[in-house]
């Protein structure tokens, strides 16, 4: 299995998000090995994290395909690194999140050239910046997710193989408030208290959660005031909320909006800066109607399910692409030292995605029939 060698070169080299030389030495690696199957490079240069990389096949009249994966991981220098393996499984930073996805990807790409010696209508994304919220890449996928019919996001695949239909959308903001200060001994009337108007505007916040509907509001981080004998100036707290429909997004992001701007303490100013992270990955029927061409195609029962959490495909399934994530292998304890990824699940998804890839070679420009044998 020369692609857990692969793996093995590119999990050795530290790639933590912030660690521009790593991200970019593990592109580079990517490169090398996706350069020779006839796929051209478009570099995003960046300064000050990773060069986004976007590998490009020749083209044809037909179905377009995006393969979307992450070079960068979460672990800094020296925090977790290296690989090893046993007989069932591999560990190290990112065997499944999500090196060993992008492994999957470049085999089956291989896989396809040297059968046909030429691929088309295939490309494929590697970002650097997933890790920490896609900040800085989100503009080029949403500026080329439009090109493409179907994306397929290499991410771990379910403890069953599931394939992802739906993730959550996730947001963003910093409350600052702003009261007035005061000696608490002394001139306790004269001052404004930054941190009770934070304390209860924390509780409405908390009262947008809707368990029922899946939607959580989440302060999990607040710091004010200047020293216990003062009547806090300033506070300021950190808020993440996620939301697995539109409508409720919608109503997260208003209401956030109309409790910033009440004073509860009066004479207190607040503001709200941020943003819709990622938005919403809905369930739709284009998806479910392409798994079960996948089904055909792969011979296969493909299982989905539902994720908590963010990953880019909500960025291009927002853009109105046909998005499936989760073709990467299956693997566990991900963003902990215990990373691990299932050494066979690395050959079931090679061989699914070969399969569909090579389906869709064989049916440039004449359609896509559903009794197509591999």
């Amino acid at each position: 299995m020369n692609y857990l060698d692969d793996l093995k070169t590119i999990v050795n080299i530290n790639s933590y998000t912030h660690n521009k030389y790593g991200v970019d030495e593990v592109g580079k690696y990517m490169t090398q090995w996706l350069s020779p199957l006839g796929l051209e490079l478009t570099k995003y240069k960046r300064e000050l994290i990773g060069d986004h990389l976007l590998f490009q096949s020749q083209r044809k009249v037909g179905i377009k395909i995006l393969l979307l994966g992450h070079n960068d991981t979460v672990f800094p220098e020296g925090y977790f690194e290296g690989f090893h393996e046993d007989e069932t499984w591999v560990y190290g930073p990112g065997v499944c999140d999500m090196k060993g996805g992008n492994i999957v990807a470049l085999q089956a790409l291989r896989n396809i050239f040297n059968k046909n010696k030429n691929i088309y209508n295939v490309d494929f994304l590697l970002v650097s910046d997933e890790e920490t919220g896609s900040d800085d890449s989100k503009l080029v996928t949403e500026s080329i997710a439009q090109n493409y019919d179907y994306c397929f996001v290499f991410e771990a695949a379910g403890e069953n193989l599931e394939v992802v239909t739906a993730r959550k959308g996730v947001g963003r903001y910093i409350i600052k408030v702003e009261g007035k200060a005061a000696h608490a001994g002394t001139s306790y009337t004269k001052g404004i208290n930054a941190n009770l108007e934070a304390a209860i505007k924390l509780q409405e916040y908390s009262k947008l959660t809707n368990i029922k509907k899946d939607t959580i509001v989440n302060i999990g981080t607040i710091n004010g005031g200047m020293g216990i004998n003062t009547v806090s100036p300033h506070c300021q707290m950190e808020m993440e909320f996620r939301f697995n429909c539109y409508k409720e997004q919608e109503r997260v992001v208003s209401e956030v909006e109309r409790i910033t701007n009440t004073s509860y303490v009066k004479g207190t100013k607040s503001y709200a800066h941020g943003l819709v992270q990622r938005g919403v990955m809905q369930e739709c029927k284009e998806q479910l109607e392409l798994i079960a061409l996948l089904e055909e195609i792969s011979k296969e029962k493909i299982k989905i399910e539902h994720r908590g959490g963010v990953s880019d495909a909500n960025i291009v399934s927002s853009c109105g692409t046909t998005t499936l994530d989760g073709f990467g292998p299956f693997g566990d304890s991900d963003h902990t030292l215990h990373e691990r990824a299932l050494k066979s699940s690395f050959k079931q998804r090679i061989d699914m995605m070969t399969k569909i890839l090579d389906y869709f070679q064989k049916n440039l420009e004449e359609g896509i029939p559903y009794d197509y044998e591999i």
